[in-house]
């Protein structure tokens, strides 16, 4: 495999740095909402990059933090009257509903930052020890940009184009040495959350927690860090001069960075009213269609969110059921016998639709490529595969389309049991059929279909399916 490394910017052979495994740290939620679309990118993407390396054979650690204290949160739970914590296992229970029904697999680890305080508190240490932190006297921490010569190699940007403050933007500090110096500590404030330190009672800032959660659980250098291209600086940026300014050791070989998300070729705000959560999506639309919709161009890429664009990935994703559902059709009452020549031939063409698919994600993840092969086999298969083709050649095409589908996480739906009412019209339809009252039969197909349910005519007889 080949990825666009942020650090270099260029595209680079994976090589991890233990073979045959994989170690991902992936940027989580700050749980104080439910999750918007521009997050549910990042979170879409990079668990489709685990699940093709886990199909190119590496025990793949993936590890996706949540932030579970933050100024944001302690500002909403004030306002509820509720503790940081309560607000905390709400929308960590809400995320987890969300990420289930767009397919998003759990990590190995979902660490917390409050779990992790006193590995947070040892990491800052040693960093004042090694001269790269200095605690002032209102018992805040601060990293001292100036000791790390490579501060700025990620995003690129020289010191004078850099936002005073960077991550306390509003916030004019008067104690720090620099500017440029952020917190790693924060002293407590009347209200908020604290823990004990040798600096006094405080929370840690946003950036140091990643440092020390993926060190924990990766080591204090790992193979691949990735999230949204907003968190290239000041998040990503500072974690490596925490992290580096610690260890003395690089920090991450490969950084993949996903591009915006625009609504309605507008920049997402809540100021212009096109700012949407998942849930609100999910109240018009399946969220297996955002995925799709989502991995419909390259990760990198800037991606314009439409109503327009999620039907027509939700018409996609009917497509990919209906295939679906006609090939374990056909694998189940086909003939019972070994492939012919025909068979053959189009059992070759099934590896070469495999081929196109991995060649496409090998190359930095090319997710857009992919899909075209996928549809390609669909394609094939809808006009090869019918009641008279041997079970064998159904089954090997739906075994491919499933592999290939379950790297991007589509078809998670089971075939459904036909309710009765359903299956009473299924019925009254087929002795309509068997009348050639073709007109009833065009009355009843209409009312399954207002039902939600689509029903299709073959010589083995009707096959229904819920429109997804």
């Amino acid at each position: 495999m080949y990825i666009y490394n942020s650090l270099t910017r260029k595209k680079e052979k994976f090589v991890p740095l233990h073979e045959g495994k994989a170690g991902i740290y992936a940027c989580g939620p700050t749980v104080y909402n439910y999750f918007h679309i521009g997050n549910a990118r990042p979170f879409i993407t990079f668990d489709v990059l685990r699940r093709q390396l886990e199909r190119e054979g590496y025990d793949v650690t993936f590890v996706q933090n949540f932030t579970d204290i933050d100024d944001k949160m302690i500002r909403r739970a004030n306002e509820e009257g509720i503790t940081v914590r309560e607000l905390g296992e709400r929308f960590i229970s809400e995320y987890w509903k969300d990420a289930k029904a767009l397919g998003i697999r759990p990590a190995t680890v979902h660490p917390k930052a409050t779990e992790h305080i006193s590995e947070i508190i040892a990491l800052i240490s040693r960093l004042i020890e090694n001269g790269h932190a200095y605690a002032v006297a209102s018992g805040d921490v601060y990293y001292r940009v100036s000791a790390f010569p490579g501060y700025g190699k990620l995003s690129g940007q020289r010191s004078e184009e850099r936002e005073t403050g960077a991550s306390e933007r509003l916030n004019v500090e008067t104690d720090k040495e620099s500017p440029e110096d952020f917190a790693l500590w924060k002293a407590q404030k009347p209200g908020e959350p604290a823990w004990d330190s040798p600096w006094g009672p405080g929370r840690p800032g946003w950036h140091i927690e990643c440092s020390a959660m993926s060190m924990k659980y990766l080591g204090e250098t790992f193979d691949i860090h990735c999230g949204g291209k907003d968190l290239l600086f000041p998040h990503h940026e500072n974690e490596i001069a925490q992290s580096e300014g610690a260890t003395g050791m690089p920090y991450v070989r490969y950084w993949m960075h996903n591009g915006f998300i625009n609504v309605d070729n507008q920049k997402m705000s809540k100021s212009l009213n096109n700012f949407f959560t998942v849930r609100d999506i999910s109240k018009e639309y399946d969220l297996e269609a955002v995925r799709l919709f989502m991995l419909s161009s390259h990760y990198r890429s800037p991606i314009n969110f439409s109503r327009n664009l999620i039907e027509a990935a939700n018409a996609s994703l009917n497509r990919l059921y209906t295939a679906r559902d006609h090939l374990l059709f056909c694998a189940n009452n086909g003939e019972d016998r070994e492939m012919n020549d025909q068979e053959t031939a189009f059992a070759g063409r099934i590896a070469e639709y495999e081929k196109r698919f991995d060649d496409a994600m090998d190359d930095d993840l090319n997710t857009a490529d992919a899909l075209g092969a996928v549809f390609e086999l669909v394609r094939d298969a809808n006009t090869t595969v019918t009641e008279h083709t041997s079970r064998s050649a159904a089954k090997a095409a739906l075994d491919s389309l499933h592999a290939l589908c379950g790297v991007l996480g589509f078809l998670t739906k089971e075939t459904e049991e036909i309710p009765e009412e359903i299956a009473a019209i299924l019925k009254e339809r087929e002795e309509a059929r068997k009348k050639k009252d073709w007109k009833k039969s065009d009355e009843l197909r209409d009312t399954l279909k207002a039902a939600g349910y689509i029903v299709e005519d073959s010589k083995q007889g009707q096959k229904i399916r819920k429109n997804v």
